[in-house]
């Protein structure tokens, strides 16, 4: 199994003392984020994609180039690339150079994005947004296999025979699909046998768990090798420390600022009390050995081979959040690293190899997925949608739709 820690880049109010830190420190709380996976050992970090309050991830292929400039190892994440929302070619372009800078240490994972207002912001619509992002993955995927396309393109000028520079350093490289709510991002995954990434914050775990198999069907319907699929899952949070009531005492005013904050959205929240959090969320909460049996518990319905982790403190001091990612490497890593098998490609600091990307050459036929067509999930959230954000349950990947 392998580990990334994803930030948002929340920019807010801290919950208990209300002071807000300054962007430029907000900033090099990212950057030092980013230098603590890679001391401590994690596999990957990755940025997010918002375009509205409070996040200020609005150029997230800006961060990961400083990134980059800053570690040697660890692999850069997108978390999510909002393809419904972009122009394929700038967004193209723009990671392009990321992943010459970076040393092809890029990987993606796109969604289509959610919320309202940054909708407006890009005169996006929800009848349109499934199919903006399902022609502008086509026009992104086809350029970084080959720079000069010609694509009758409906929601950007058509491209005849165009050039896009630079050349990416990977080709091909490996873009995963988050998935929260929709069978149609789902649908998009197995059909160009790409890996699925799981939003899994919300809810509990069986709508996450019903998407996941729906991949997998489809995944075998479009022809591809059922051994080649690969699922990631995010965590609603995360906090281990050796004695199982210890984590949950200094947990529990972090989850207080999280009812707060729902509050104040007017939601009603999923789980209204810190055990029901611990107990059916996918928070990993308590000593290393019930962290580990969780992620056990959620790999036997999801089968999934990476796991996020949250870069940011979220509530906790800055020496709590450190130590409980030490003993996440120390304690937990180790033992999920052994029993859980890896995904089915090979994993480095450097450049792609052509038979380490799952997605094959030629595409099967599409068949109709309606772009509404989602899987219920609790009653006291939507279902159209993971939220924006939230303490603790803040998904990078949540945003996907």
């Amino acid at each position: 199994m392998r580990f990334l820690t994803i930030t948002l880049i929340v920019h807010a109010p801290d919950p208990f003392t209300g002071a807000q830190k300054s962007t430029r420190a907000r900033f090099r709380e990212v950057l030092d984020s980013a230098l603590l996976a890679e001391e401590l050992g994690f596999d990957g970090f990755g940025v997010g994609e918002r375009h509205e309050r409070p996040f200020i991830s609005s150029s997230p292929t800006v961060v990961l180039s400083h990134i980059a400039a800053l570690t040697k190892r660890i692999r850069l994440f997108t978390a999510v690339t909002t393809l419904s929302l972009l122009d394929p070619v700038r967004a193209f372009e723009d990671y392009a150079t990321l992943d010459e800078l970076s040393d092809g240490r890029l990987e993606l994972i796109i969604g289509k994005g959610n919320g309202a207002a940054q909708r407006e912001l890009f005169n996006v619509t929800p009848d349109d947004q499934w199919d903006r992002n399902a022609e502008s993955y086509e026009v992104f995927r086809r350029l970084w296999q080959d720079n000069k396309i010609t694509y009758d393109t409906k929601f950007r000028p058509p491209l005849h025979e165009a050039e896009v520079w630079p050349r990416p350093l990977q080709r091909p490289v490996r873009i995963w699909h988050g998935s929260a709510t929709s069978k149609a991002s789902v649908d998009l995954a197995a059909r160009y046998g790409d890996p699925l990434f799981s939003a899994n914050v919300t809810n509990p775990i069986d709508p996450y768990a019903e998407l996941i198999r729906y991949y997998r069907e489809r995944w075998a319907y479009y022809g591809h090798d059922p051994a080649a699929a690969a699922v990631g899952a995010g965590s609603a949070g995360y906090y281990a420390t050796r004695n199982s009531q210890d984590a949950i005492d200094a947990y529990r005013p972090v989850f207080a600022g999280y009812l707060a904050f729902q509050q104040r959205l007017g939601v009603q929240p999923v789980f209204p009390t810190l055990e029901d959090f611990i107990e059916r969320s996918s928070a990993l909460i308590g000593s290393p050995a019930q962290v580990i049996e969780k992620v056990h518990r959620y790999h036997e319905q999801f089968g999934h081979s990476v796991l996020h982790l949250h870069a940011d403190a979220g509530g906790l001091t800055d020496a709590q959040h450190r130590a409980s990612l030490e003993l996440f490497q120390s304690d937990i890593a180790p033992v999920l690293r052994r029993e859980i098998p890896d995904p089915p490609w090979g994993w480095g600091g450097g450049p792609l190899g052509d038979d380490t990307v799952p997605a094959r050459d030629t595409v099967p036929a599409q068949d109709t997925v309606p772009a509404q067509d989602t899987v219920p999930a609790s009653t006291s959230a939507p279902a159209s949608a993971e939220p924006a954000s939230g303490i603790p349950g803040v998904s990078p990947v949540a945003t996907t739709g």
